[in-house]
C-alpha cells in the first residue's frame, strides 16, 4: 500500500511499453499488476504541484488558480503555441520560457484514433506518443522554437486533425496508416508554403525530416472496453477493479477506464492484491 500525490504516470518505450504510478516520491511499476486487483482510494485532499497549497479543484492539470494565472506552462500558448510571446518580452517566466520553448521541437505524425498531426520538444520523444496512446509515430520535420512548430502544426491541421479522440483510441479498433506515405503526401500538398516558412526563419532553424523511421509502440492491454464508461475519484473516491490495460494515461479496468493525468495533485492510496 502506498500514499501519495499522483502525477501523470511515467512511461518507457519496450515491447510493451512499461508503466509507473506516480504517488509523490514513489514509482510503483504497474505492468505487474495487469489482470489483478487494484484499489485507488481518494484521500479527500488536492494539492496544487507547483505551490503546495490545499485546494478543491485543479486548474491547467493540477495547478491552484494563482499559479495557473502565473505559470508560463499554464499560459494560452502552451495549448496554441502559435500565439508565443516570448520575443515580445512578455512571457510570463523568461527562464522558464527559454529553456522549454526556445529549444528545438518536433512536428509529428501519429495514428492514435486517426491520422493526427501534433508537436512535442526533442526531450519529450517519445514520451509524447505515448502519453496520447499513439500506436505509431513519425517525426517530419524539426524546428528551432514553439512557435514555429505551432506554425507549422496550423498549416498541416488544414488537412490533418490535430485532435486525439480519446474514447476510439481506448477502443483498440485502431486502422493501421502508412505514416511515411502520408507525410509525403502532405509535403507534396504544403510544399510551396513549406518552403516559403523555411526562407522565413532560416534554413538553420527549420529542417525537413525526409528519412526518419517510423516508431511502432505497443501497450500493455489483455482486453480492450467494450463499452468505455469513464471513471473520475472526483465521483467515485474509492475506484476497485481488475486492471486489463494501460494506454496513453489511462488505466484500464473492468469497471471503466481513469485517466490518471486528469487527477494530478490528488492524495491518494494505491493498494494491491498479492502477485
Amino acid at each position: 500500500m502506498f500514499t501519495g500525490h499522483l502525477k501523470k504516470m511515467d512511461s518507457g518505450l519496450s515491447n510493451p511499453v512499461e508503466y509507473l504510478l506516480v504517488l509523490g516520491e514513489e514509482r510503483i511499476g504497474l505492468n505487474q499488476y495487469l489482470g489483478k486487483k487494484l484499489t485507488l482510494i481518494f484521500e479527500n485532499q488536492i494539492n496544487c504541484i507547483n505551490c503546495g497549497k490545499n485546494i478543491k479543484k485543479t486548474y491547467n492539470g493540477g495547478y491552484c488558480f494563482n499559479c495557473s494565472q502565473v505559470l508560463a506552462r499554464c499560459d494560452l500558448c502552451i495549448f496554441k503555441p502559435q500565439l508565443c510571446h516570448f520575443d515580445q518580452g512578455t512571457c510570463r517566466e523568461p527562464k522558464w520560457g527559454e529553456e522549454n520553448c526556445q529549444i528545438s521541437h518536433f512536428v509529428y505524425l501519429s495514428n492514435t484514433s486517426e491520422l493526427k498531426v501534433g508537436i512535442t520538444r526533442f526531450t519529450q520523444v517519445p514520451t509524447r506518443w505515448i502519453d496520447q496512446g499513439a500506436i505509431s509515430a513519425l517525426p517530419i520535420i524539426k524546428v528551432g522554437t514553439r512557435y514555429q512548430s505551432g506554425i507549422f502544426e496550423v498549416l498541416l491541421s488544414e488537412m490533418v486533425a490535430d485532435k486525439t479522440n480519446w474514447r476510439k483510441m481506448l477502443s483498440g479498433d485502431i486502422t493501421p496508416i502508412n505514416l511515411e506515405m502520408e507525410r509525403d503526401h502532405l509535403f507534396e500538398q504544403f510544399g510551396e508554403r513549406l518552403d516559403e516558412l523555411e526562407m522565413e526563419f532560416g534554413d538553420d532553424q527549420i529542417e525537413i525530416l525526409e528519412d526518419e523511421q517510423v516508431v511502432n509502440i505497443e501497450y500493455p492491454v489483455l482486453e480492450y472496453p467494450r463499452k468505455i464508461k469513464s471513471l473520475s475519484l472526483d465521483k467515485i473516491p474509492k475506484i476497485e477493479g481488475t486492471l486489463l490495460g494501460i494506454k496513453g494515461q489511462y488505466l484500464i479496468f473492468d469497471i471503466g477506464v481513469i485517466n490518471i493525468r486528469k487527477h494530478t495533485g490528488y492524495l491518494t492510496t494505491f493498494q494491491a492484491e498479492e502477485k
